[in-house]
């Protein structure tokens, strides 16, 4: 299984992002998908989940309200809107895959990470 992270970039403070995360080689629409992100210096954070469905979701609570987690289960990729972006934000966000329960996200598939600046 593979996935392919994009969408990062620059932006101002106060602006928005949309990442993907296209999945190959594996039966996306049985995954749960997850975004995390680390800092330079910071440990890697787990940020939001969605289920394989897309019914449930979760989010950590910094980014609660700003960003959205989806997924198109024909199109094999997940996504993260990212809207009023602020300098605490800025890291490489990585995607990742778990076949367990969306409850247990412990993901056996993690993309490159794609980098997010955000300029104040």
């Amino acid at each position: 299984v593979q996935l392919q992270a994009s969408g990062g970039g620059l932006v101002q403070t106060g602006g928005s992002l949309r990442l993907s995360c296209v999945t190959s080689g594996g039966t996306f629409s049985t995954y749960t998908m997850g975004w995390f992100r680390q800092a330079p210096g910071e440990e890697r954070i787990h940020i939001a989940t969605i289920s394989w469905g897309g019914f449930s979701k979760v989010y950590v609570d910094s980014v609660k309200d700003r960003f959205t987690i989806s997924r198109d289960n024909a199109k094999n990729t997940a996504y993260l809107e990212m809207n009023s972006l602020k300098p605490e934000d800025a890291a490489v966000y990585y995607c990742a895959a778990d076949k367990g329960d969306f409850g247990f996200f412990n993901p056996a598939y993690w993309g490159q990470g794609t980098l997010v600046t955000v300029s104040s």
